[in-house]
């Protein structure tokens, strides 16, 4: 019999899957139908839904607040059934003002999750890292199903139920979470009180400059080459993909086809890196695990000017492979340093100053990729990377007892 714990984090994972989802299905939408349907450029349909990721932004850090004062498993509620409503809502637009309006709550609710999920993960469960890094791949899932299942609805059903039909199964969710967290916070964490030790990284202020510098430089990299990628790839792939159009030329693929399904490759096996290295932080700590995915990320960084297919493919899964695993360390340090009391804060700040840097990533691409091509931004990234190592090994101490949770549950 599935136990209760594990039923709780198994909720927890599909509201991170749904706070990603939510969050990408006008993507889809505007791209497939609606500039068509409405009569209305993409480019002219973009802004409309710029509200919702700001809101997605800016919102996190008084939803820690909130969280922290009223309750975090009540705030999860909130968000079940308020980015489901919101979704409802969207789907009955009739204008594009309309439209906006609903994608804006959709980012209120959706802020919801990363702030008060995390700080639940965090407090509730031995093995830290792993358990942040098998929830970070949910999102990534999340991310991933997105445009597939939203395009699968609009030829089904069209786009008006691609709003409903995830909506309503973000409300239904509320009610199991709902019945499985009550009285939760009251129980001991999973595994006794040295599931939440803390490790000994030197004073407060310099893990949390060292957790916001990650913050920034990292989702500039992560943002910058998960957007470049697939350009990336369309131009310095072109023989690989040849060559695997010509092997498998009774499929008649396409190029396009091919470097996007090079690009899936990619993202999937570096999500997986998460895994890794919620693995690593667990057992040897923050310190050691941060200094080796920003390495693999310098020296992939460093190799990729200048290379082209299967070479460049190589060393792209390596990049991607440090930017994914880079991903759990921030939330790790702040849930092994943070004060239960205010836990959910300290994520809503962090996740506030992530995706306000996320904006900076793409006219930082633009400019780059303009005057110095891809070659200049993989230099610009490869200082990201150092700073991020040499910084981090400046700020955080090594603890005298390293932070260690190998003990079974």
């Amino acid at each position: 019999m599935v136990s209760r714990d594990s039923r709780y984090f198994l909720l927890l994972n599909v509201g991170h899957f749904l706070d990603h989802y939510f969050m990408l299905i006008f993507a889809t939408v505007a791209a497939l139908t609606l500039s068509a349907g409405w009569g209305m450029s993409y480019a002219e349909l973009l802004p409309y839904g710029a509200p919702g990721f700001t809101a997605f932004a800016v919102c996190s850090l008084p939803m820690g607040i909130l969280a922290d004062r009223w309750g975090r498993d009540h705030m999860m509620i909130v968000f079940f059934i308020g980015i489901g409503i919101s979704s409802i809502l969207t789907g009955f637009a009739q204008t594009p003002m309309q439209l906006g309006a609903g994608l804006l709550l959709i980012g209120i609710f959706g802020s919801i999750y990363h702030p008060v999920g995390l700080a639940i993960v965090t407090g509730r469960w031995k093995h830290t890292g792993m358990r942040l890094a098998v929830n970070g791949v949910w999102g990534n899932l999340g991310v991933g199903c997105a445009a597939l299942v939203t395009g699968f609805m609009i030829d089904l059903a069209g786009w008006r139920a691609a709003f409903f039909i995830p909506g309503i199964i973000s409300i239904f969710f509320a009610f199991p979470y709902l019945q499985i967290s009550r009285n939760v916070e009251e129980l001991p964490p999973v595994g006794g009180a040295a599931a939440t030790k803390p490790a000994d990284y030197g004073p407060l202020w310099r893990v949390l400059i060292c957790v916001y510098m990650t913050a920034v430089l990292g989702s500039i990299v992560f943002q910058s080459t998960t957007v470049a990628l697939p350009e990336i790839f369309e131009e310095r792939l072109v023989g690989l993909a040849t060559t695997i159009s010509n092997t498998l030329r009774s499929f008649k693929l396409e190029s396009a086809s091919i470097i996007g399904a090079l690009a899936f490759l990619v993202f999937a096996a570096a999500s997986l890196a998460q895994l890794v290295t919620g693995h690593m932080l667990d057992r040897w700590g923050a310190r050691p695990t941060l200094a080796l995915v920003t390495i693999v990320q310098t020296a992939a960084l460093l190799l990729m000017p200048g290379l082209t297919d299967l070479a460049a493919f190589a060393v792209a899964l390596g990049i991607m492979l440090g930017v994914f695993g880079q991903v759990p360390v921030s939330d790790f340090l702040i849930g092994t340093t943070a004060s239960k009391i205010s836990r959910s804060r300290a994520f809503g700040a962090r996740y506030m100053v992530s995706f306000l840097a996320f904006s900076g990533a793409l006219p930082l691409i633009a400019v780059v990729q303009s005057n110095w091509g891809f070659d200049g931004l993989f230099y610009v990234l490869m200082l990201c990377a150092i700073t991020i190592f040499i910084g981090s090994r400046i700020l955080l101490l090594a603890p005298k007892v390293e932070y260690d949770q190998r003990a079974s549950q």
